[in-house]
């Protein structure tokens, strides 16, 4: 029991990355293409190009990592997703600003090889901070497995009977934000 519910976590880490690595690709790509050959400011072409590779992660992510979870309005997941992207997205700006701070102001022109050089450099380490981040809420709030497949991780004496399972997700913060969501669903959305 305890190694099928490590494979599953270490799948679903790994679908995660995959869907990470081909939008980090995009992120990236118009980054540097904003960047490098348009001259753009660093903080906002990381900007649109996070918000591009975004739209691209929302949709694989919620398709191929995340399982729809039955006590959650669809609203509430995009609700989610979206505050975690936000958040996402000023991790993302504040380290690709720290990134060039100390440089001329006109260093995306002047000295353009150094700030694109520098400008890469934070891409690589917001986007390891900010894949941290996502997977970890959108794994607490998101998934609908989080709590049996915790509970699956646990020694024998400690495993939670099904009664105590299921008591321990009505009580998690997950569940009840899930179904407030339902409760307030407006008449004619799924």
């Amino acid at each position: 029991m305890y190694t099928i519910a490590v494979r599953k976590l270490i799948e679903q880490i790994l679908k995660f990355g995959v869907v990470g690595i081909i939008a980090f690709l995009i992120d990236w790509g118009i980054l540097n293409l904003l960047v490098g050959v348009f001259h753009m400011h660093n903080v906002i072409a990381g900007t649109i190009s996070f918000l591009i590779a975004l739209v691209f992660n929302y949709l694989a992510s919620m398709k191929y990592v995340f399982k729809h979870r039955p006590d959650m309005a669809r609203w509430m997941e995009m609700a989610i997703f979206l505050f975690s992207a936000v958040v996402g997205l000023f991790i993302n700006m504040f380290i690709i600003w720290l990134s060039t701070y100390g440089m001329n102001k006109d260093a995306y022109i002047s000295q353009h090889a150094m700030y694109l050089l520098r400008t890469n450099i934070g891409k690589l380490i917001s986007t390891v901070v900010v894949a941290i981040w996502n997977f970890i809420i959108r794994k607490w709030l998101l998934d609908d497995t989080h709590t049996n497949a915790m509970n699956r991780l646990r020694r024998g004496d400690h495993i939670l009977s099904e009664e105590e399972l299921e008591a321990k997700w009505e009580q998690s913060f997950s569940h009840r934000l899930g179904m407030w969501s339902i409760e307030h669903t407006p008449k004619g959305w799924k």
